[in-house]
């Protein structure tokens, strides 16, 4: 369990006894358990976002689809020096 051994463990949650006090520690495991799975659960949302990116990439048009597409369509000024005439 992340490289911690029983006895770190055992000086850890004395520590936290001490300073949190007995009646909060029960409260504040609570909230930090559901912090750690709300983060996981966030994690695997953006794992599976970036696998459904993957998968997405795969249908992206050949090269010389991109030149007509909105983010690589020239400026007027562009337009002019090639002689097309659109």
């Amino acid at each position: 369990m992340f490289g911690i051994g029983m006895q770190e463990l055992l000086i850890i949650a004395v520590i936290a006894l001490l300073i949190v006090g007995p009646k909060k520690l029960p409260d504040l495991a609570k909230s930090i358990g559901k912090g750690f799975s709300e983060f996981r659960r966030a994690a695997d949302d953006v794992t599976e976002d970036i696998k459904e990116t993957i998968k997405e990439t795969d249908s992206i048009p050949a090269k010389e689809d991109w030149k007509d597409s909105l983010l690589m369509k020239k400026s007027d000024s562009e337009k002019n020096k090639t002689g097309s005439s659109d």
